[in-house]
């Protein structure tokens, strides 16, 4: 199921003095099966980007086409593209709402139309696929850790199986090894089924190491599109944008400055480990 955006602006506020310009002619082509990272400083456009992707916002000007169709042409089943485009809001634990996890996940395919038991055996898939418990099933959304409500929630989306997942900031406020959890499954999903993913956040090193290719966001443009590699070479225009590359690409540089043969295009920790040994 693929992407394409041509020419996308939107504009929040029109006509009133708090009028801005979010996107502004963004051109954006994701093929089926990517998984892309989206990175930009705060009020970069990120979030209204992938607002988009799933209908809840629709564009000022531009097209949206959703494998091949337009989005927006006239009784185009906005219905249907948000069941193709699964979108887990920041903080999406306050989405909860059932009365135990089981009836939560349930929820989307409920929507869907689903049978009773058609429901239960997506909502029992997705669990077991972001690696909840069996035994909390029952419990209240209420009762469980902050790692265990984003599964629910992640898992929520997944049972209405959708072709992407769009992610924004699924990790924001756990430590780090829920945060790990939480990714691992993520890429793990990513790798065994047939679905794009697409992961907002802030940590250089989390884009680094999960996703084949990066989007970054500037004042509503988009700014760079490569490989983790290539937009981490433009680490200082990143600075410049208030964003840094891995602290890894740092080391490196400073490696290579300092005489060693390294290669400065390593942004992971086993990628850095691998040139530091060659060199010593």
């Amino acid at each position: 199921m693929s992407i394409k955006l041509e020419k996308i602006n939107y504009i929040y506020g029109e006509g009133t003095t708090y009028r801005k310009h979010a996107l502004k002619d963004v051109d954006l082509e994701i093929a089926h099966g990517q998984f892309v990272g989206i990175i930009g400083h705060t009020g970069s456009g990120k979030s209204t980007l992938i607002q988009h992707l799933n209908g809840l916002l629709k564009a000022t000007d531009g097209v949206y086409y959703f494998n091949g169709e337009n989005v927006y042409a006239d009784g185009y089943n906005m219905k249907a593209l948000r069941s193709q485009v699964g979108l887990v809001f920041q903080y999406p634990e306050h989405q909860l709402f059932e009365v135990d996890v089981l009836s939560d996940v349930c929820f989307g395919p409920k929507n869907q139309g689903l049978s009773r038991e058609e429901c239960e055996k997506r909502a029992r898939e997705a669990l077991e696929a972001v690696g909840f418990p069996e035994k909390l099933y029952n419990q209240s959304p209420f009762e469980l850790s902050g790692g265990q409500k984003r599964r629910v929630a992640i898992a929520g989306v997944l049972a209405m199986r959708p072709k992407v997942l769009v992610l924004d900031e699924p990790t924001a406020g756990l430590d780090p090894a829920g945060r790990d959890e939480i990714l691992d499954q993520i890429a793990r999903l990513h790798k065994e089924s047939d679905m794009t993913v697409l992961l907002v956040s802030h940590s250089m090193e989390d884009i680094a190491k999960y996703v084949d290719r990066i989007i970054v966001m500037n004042h509503g443009s988009k700014m760079f599109d490569g490989t983790p590699k290539e937009v981490f070479a433009h680490y200082k225009e990143l600075e410049e944008v208030g964003l840094a590359a891995p602290q890894v690409t740092y080391i490196m540089h400073a490696l290579k400055e300092n005489g060693f043969p390294v290669d400065v295009s390593a942004t992971t920790i086993d990628e850095a480990v691998e040139e530091i040994m060659k060199a010593l």
